[in-house]
């Protein structure tokens, strides 16, 4: 029996862990929460943190791990390669591990390769501000190198408003690395890879609908994209090249990129798969590709056919609510009876205490679809939110 450790135990992990039992693997669990929703279907659980890259390591040396992989989130990273490199086990390397975790590192990579990019200033420090100041072009955008989920983006339309950005992004980050860069207007959309020996697969195009300014939370996804197949065409192309900059020749990628009216250009990598249900049910909605087990018989050694087993639409869309203190939600039962409706998930519950979106943990719950085509998908998950009544109490000043 093959012997695979899933870096994480939480929520984003657990379509990981499930998928590996159900594939007959012996599963060990590496999480610093003892109560993470994951642990309970492993076969072993390790008290380690995810970012330990050493006590990683020796998880996975004493359980003799043939293979070690994380989902959907970019922290690990760096313990699944340095754990991976030293064991000689598939993966990515460590230095693309950085590159892939670092979005100052990562343009950089981007920029040697001639890979299309946003213009950009690296921050150590915010005192940095005083020799790019007069360099910057408004609008830009600020963002914390070593965060996700739009935590500590911010849109910056003046120069009056560039210090106080900056400030934000900074308490947002965990290691203190800031970048200021090109503020890209157009079509944002991803692209789900999955990588062999070399060989770079590209799974699927999805549209991206965001909150836009000041934070670009993602508020929904669908695919196959709807733009036209040259710029399709343009979009994976880049896509290649991105993937390949950074050193990815196993395992998954998710590749953010924005069509401009020059033409698509890089937002950032991750060396993962993409997170919001994209590649754990979007991708599988839409093409039949179970990309949570490619990633699984990737990381195990293992060279497993890649390509579509139909085509289908799929789509997901975050819930909108005003702010305050929820009091109860209706409609759910009913709108899960709808055509097209696969999943329909409340993050926030009754009690809970909801402010304005400024970064992914903020939303309130999603709807997931599946019909013929992306618009289609889109209209049945409109549909059923348009049946969900969220009803909100507005929170005094003191609770």
């Amino acid at each position: 029996m093959k012997r695979l450790l899933i870096i994480g135990a939480s929520i984003l992990q657990l379509p990981a862990i499930e998928t590996a039992k159900k594939m007959g693997l012996y599963v060990g669990v590496a999480d610093f929460d003892p109560t993470a929703v994951g642990i309970p279907y492993a076969d072993r659980y390790f008290n380690i943190s995810t970012i330990d890259e050493e006590g990683i390591y020796q998880a996975a040396k004493e359980m003799e791990a043939d293979g070690i992989m994380t989902l959907a989130t970019d922290m690990p990273m760096r313990s699944v390669a340095y754990a991976s490199q030293r064991l000689g086990l598939v993966g990515i390397s460590y230095d693309t591990a950085i590159k892939a975790t670092d979005k100052g590192e990562m343009i950089k990579a981007f920029e040697a390769a001639g890979v299309e990019h946003p213009w950009y200033f690296i921050l150590t420090d915010i005192r940095d501000l005083e020799h790019v100041a007069d360099n910057i072009i408004y609008p830009c955008i600020s963002k914390p190198v070593d965060n996700a989920g739009s935590r500590g983006v911010m849109l910056i339309k003046c120069r009056e408003e560039l210090k106080e950005a900056v400030r934000y992004s900074f308490a947002n980050g965990r290691r203190g690395g800031v970048i200021i860069e090109e503020y890209l207007q157009g079509s944002e959309v991803s692209v789900e890879v999955m990588a062999l020996e070399g060989d770079i697969h590209i799974l699927q195009v999805t549209d991206k609908l965001t909150t836009g300014a000041p934070h670009f939370v993602e508020m929904g996804h669908s695919q196959p994209s709807c733009l036209g197949k040259k710029a399709v065409d343009s979009i994976k192309d880049l896509a290649v090249r991105a993937v390949k900059s950074l050193g990815i020749y196993n395992g998954p990628a998710h590749v953010e990129i924005m069509l401009t009216e020059a033409g698509p250009r890089l937002i950032e990598l991750g060396a993962r798969m993409g997170g919001d249900c994209i590649t754990t049910h979007l991708v599988p909605l839409s093409t039949g590709i179970d990309m949570v087990e490619l990633a699984i018989r990737i990381s195990l050694g293992e060279k497993p056919d890649i390509g579509p087993v139909y085509e289908k639409g799929s789509a997901i869309r975050y819930f909108k609510a005003r702010p305050g203190k929820i009091k109860k939600v209706s409609g759910i039962e009913d709108a899960k009876k709808l055509y097209g409706i696969y999943q329909i998930t409340l993050i926030k519950k009754p009690g809970d205490v909801i402010g304005e979106i400024g970064s992914s943990v903020d939303r309130i719950g999603y709807v997931i679809s599946q019909a013929d085509n992306a618009e289609s998908a889109v209209r049945c998950c409109e549909r059923a939110i348009e049946g969900i009544t969220i009803t909100v109490e507005e929170q005094s000043e003191n609770g």
